[in-house]
Formats: C-alpha cells, sequence, structure tokens
C-alpha cells in the first residue's frame, strides 16, 4: 500500500512541477541555422509565412483547446510552407509539443524559461537567433495582419466565466 501512494505522490508532483502553472498560452518559436545574414533572413521569411497561414487558421478561435487542435491537424501544411520556402536549402524539424524556451520577454511582460506548450520550428543546426510569439491568444498574428483595432475582451469574458463557474 505504501508503495502506491508513494507512486502516486510521486506522479503528482510531476504533473505540479509540469504542467500546474502553465498559462494556458500557444507558443511559436522559429530557430535559425545559424547567424548569418541569410540565415536570419531565410528564418524571418519562414517566419513570415508561418504567421500569415496560422492567423488565418486561428482569427476565429476562442479556445485554446480548439487553437490546439488546429495546429496539430495542419502541421502538414505548415511544413509544406516551410518546404516552398527552404526548397531544400537544409533541412528543418517541426515539433508541436512541450518545447524549451529561455527566458523571453513580450510587449513589456516576462516569461520565465521552462519547457512550455509550442509550435517548435529548427531549421538547419538551429544554432541562430529565434524569432518566437504567442501563437494563442493569437497577440502576434493579429500583429501580422497589421490591425490597430483588436476586441480581446471575448479572453477576459471566458477567464471571468471559468472562475465564477
Amino acid at each position: 500500500m505504501k508503495k502506491i501512494i508513494y507512486i502516486i505522490i510521486v506522479l503528482l508532483l510531476f504533473y505540479i512541477i509540469n504542467y500546474s502553472n502553465k498559462d494556458n498560452l500557444l507558443r511559436i518559436r522559429v530557430i535559425a541555422n545559424s547567424n548569418s545574414n541569410h540565415d536570419q533572413k531565410v528564418k524571418e521569411i519562414i517566419s513570415n509565412d508561418l504567421r500569415k497561414e496560422l492567423y488565418e487558421l486561428l482569427k476565429n478561435v476562442k479556445d485554446v483547446d480548439k487553437a490546439r487542435n488546429v495546429v496539430k491537424n495542419n502541421i502538414t501544411n505548415l511544413k509544406n510552407i516551410i518546404d516552398n520556402d527552404l526548397n531544400e536549402e537544409y533541412t528543418y524539424s517541426i515539433n508541436y509539443g512541450l518545447n524549451y524556451f529561455p527566458e523571453k520577454e513580450y510587449n513589456g511582460k516576462k516569461y520565465k524559461a521552462g519547457n512550455y506548450e509550442s509550435l517548435l520550428v529548427t531549421l538547419g543546426e538551429g544554432k541562430g537567433n529565434n524569432w518566437w510569439c504567442i501563437l494563442f491568444p493569437p497577440i502576434c498574428l493579429i500583429e501580422a495582419e497589421e490591425t490597430k483595432e483588436v476586441e480581446y475582451s471575448f479572453f477576459l469574458k471566458d477567464f471571468i466565466n471559468k472562475i465564477f463557474k
């Protein structure tokens, strides 16, 4: 019986350490092959093209679970975009899941280093600077549309509804 209790405690601790402090944000990160001007330009092109596609896919999604499913179900489409942009210049990997992010700052808010749910694209050797943003809620995706008027009230409304249920 003690063995079962210890196993349960270990599993609970694992869950708390890995999942309890998550913020229901989905991230995207594209890591360049190197810091050469060419590789950074390739990263920029891929980042922009992915951002445009993901904006179209997620612009009407208001729930993080639906956003997860949309991203997972469109990995092949995202790979096609990367394939087209790279034109077989070098290899890449794409991973949706828990990926490591160093400490980041976005719009004045600091995000701690850690493993976060994200779409990670690593170009070539992945030794260059990276581009990243918040995929859901679609903050950086909305910026890609260059829209000045943005309504975030549905996120606040959903948050309040979850608290008072």
